[in-house]
């Protein structure tokens, strides 16, 4: 299984970016998706996080600046972020659980993680 996350880039405070992570790979079934977030100097800490059911968990930090959706067509995640704060920089990671067959052919349930995208905000 592999994560592919795109849409990292640098704006100023108040401005607005969406990152996106696509799954791929052996997948049967996606449980939960999320994004978390690791500032310079910093422990990963988590962003948001949508369950199956479409349930969604957000850091009281980014609540009502960020959304989380996810398509589980497409075995997406994405993250819309509005009003964006010098704070809020960092290397974002999505993450997913998922039911995958091994090589064996056994069922599995991993999380797996995405390389991580750069989000700068200047003030």
């Amino acid at each position: 299984v592999q994560l592919q996350a795109s849409g990292g880039g640098s704006v100023q405070a108040g401005g607005s970016l969406k990152l996106t992570c696509v799954a791929s790979g052996s997948i049967l079934r996606i449980h939960d998706m999320g994004w978390y977030r690791q500032a310079p100097g910093r422990e990963r800490e988590l962003v948001a996080i949508v369950i199956v059911t479409g349930r969604q968990i957000y850091a009281d930090s980014v609540k009502d600046r960020f959304t989380i959706s996810r398509d589980n067509a497409k075995k997406a995640v994405t993250l819309q972020m509005n009003r964006l704060e010098p704070a809020d920089t960092g290397a974002y990671y999505c993450t997913v659980n998922v039911s995958r067959l091994d090589t064996n052919g056994r069922l599995r349930e991993n999380e797996f993680w995405g390389q991580g995208t750069l989000v700068t905000v200047s003030s």
